[in-house]
């Protein structure tokens, strides 16, 4: 009887605990998490699992650990934050998939993301022909981002991200046919430099830019 009641206290606590945890942590919904948040939070359902299950161990030894998670999830979130190279190593970049209706195997076998996966995000999207869609982005969390044609089906400008927290986005360049000396001979007439950029992106012939100030 006290095995049984001594459990569903751990486990009373634990749940209100963890709440606190998340909500210090500001976590986002679940088919938003990252890479990082994902193993953060596996490791803390499996600690607790096992704090819970074994009930004769001190509690410390899983709130400690909790802890210890926490603090290194707001620490990793805010040199995210502050490097790009970091947040794209951990958190990936978006892929485009579809362009102009037309299918970037490419980056489909790059990101070992197979036809049936698009097919079915389609279908839960509802959309029938992959002609009648313009963009789709691949985004980090596994999520198809699908901008379709407008009623016309007429080619509209999708603003391409030139430069994100001063890092130029050479796949960008690449699909615009330019190059980095193009970028920065165009950012000089402006009297700019990538490092001061804290997004530019190219639309309708031209660089918008939003400065770090």
């Amino acid at each position: 009887m006290n095995e049984l009641i001594n459990v569903l206290l751990r486990t009373s606590f634990f749940y209100f605990f963890i709440v606190l945890l998340y909500r210090i942590m500001g976590k986002r919904e679940i088919g938003q998490l990252g890479i990082i948040d994902l193993i953060i939070s596996i490791l803390i359902a499996e600690l607790v699992a096992i704090s819970i299950e074994d009930a004769e161990k001190s509690i410390w030894l899983t709130i400690l650990p909790l802890s210890l998670l926490t603090i290194l999830e707001i620490t990793l979130a805010y040199i995210s934050i502050k490097s790009r190279t970091f947040r794209a190593f951990f958190g990936g970049k978006p892929s485009l998939i579809i362009c102009d209706g037309k299918v970037n195997y490419k980056e489909m076998a790059k990101q070992r993301y197979s036809m049936d996966d698009l097919l079915l995000s389609l279908r839960q999207k509802e959309i029938k022909d992959i002609e009648d869609i313009e963009y789709a982005f691949l985004e980090p969390n596994g999520k198809l981002s699908i901008f379709k044609y407008n009623f016309f089906h007429t080619k509209t400008t999708y603003p391409m991200p030139l430069i994100l927290d001063g890092a130029v986005n050479k796949k960008t360049l690449e699909y615009l046919h330019k190059n980095q000396t193009w970028l920065e001979n165009n950012l000089a007439k402006k009297h700019l430099d990538k490092k001061d950029i804290f997004y530019a992106f190219y639309k309708k012939n031209k660089i918008f830019v939003i400065t770090n100030d």
